[in-house]
């Protein structure tokens, strides 16, 4: 799980992102991200439809992959970055592991968010 810090709070905060985000897109998920120049901290989240998986129970367990993943990549991203990743492919749920991180690392080298 990622801190409190870390983590956007309330309805209006990823409508920013989404607004006026640049995309990334891979096969599996899409990075929207942005800087936030007010903010000393990284703020991530992920979206997972419910037109991707049914279920309550995949798509939180889609989110805890990715989240920890995301949570060992934290302190190389830089500071003030917003980013969304929003996952178009119930494909995550079978992947391995090393395909997940490879996949967010390839989507955060190509965003330019790394230090």
């Amino acid at each position: 799980m990622l801190a409190f810090r870390n983590r956007f709070h309330g309805h209006g905060s990823l409508k920013y992102v989404y607004t006026h985000g640049k995309a990334i897109r891979s096969r599996l998920v899409t990075l929207k991200y942005t800087t936030h120049p007010k903010r000393k901290d990284q703020r991530i989240a992920v979206v997972v439809s419910k037109k991707v998986v049914k279920g309550a129970v995949g798509r939180n367990r889609i989110r805890r992959r990715i989240y920890e993943v995301v949570r060992h990549e934290l302190p190389n991203v830089q500071p003030s970055k917003d980013l969304v990743l929003i996952v178009f492919s119930a494909e995550l749920l079978t992947i391995t592991h090393e395909e997940l991180v490879s996949t967010i690392q390839q989507l955060f080298k190509d965003a330019g968010v790394y230090r």
